[in-house]
């Protein structure tokens, strides 16, 4: 892992299209911004672990077409 030391307004650019740029530093947060092409895809870490899981789950699980059917109901519901 490289570890840099920034101050605000300072970057960093990883290959020749991605920049990183820290926009503001307020107690433990740290407010980044991000310039990459919009093929890059850029996903919050545990956002990322969230979304793994819960495929995994449905993945793992066996559901008749009933069961299915009533689970996109109680879903559009909650929209």
């Amino acid at each position: 892992m490289l570890v840099l030391t920034r101050k605000k307004g300072q970057s960093i650019v990883i290959g020749d299209d991605i920049e990183v740029v820290l926009l503001e530093v307020e107690g433990d947060t740290v407010k980044i911004g991000i310039t990459a092409p919009k093929e890059v895809q850029i996903v919050r870490k545990e956002l990322l672990a969230s979304v793994t899981e819960v495929n995994q789950e449905a993945a793992a699980s066996k559901i008749n077409s009933e069961q299915f059917k009533k689970l996109i109901q109680k879903n559009k519901k909650s929209l």
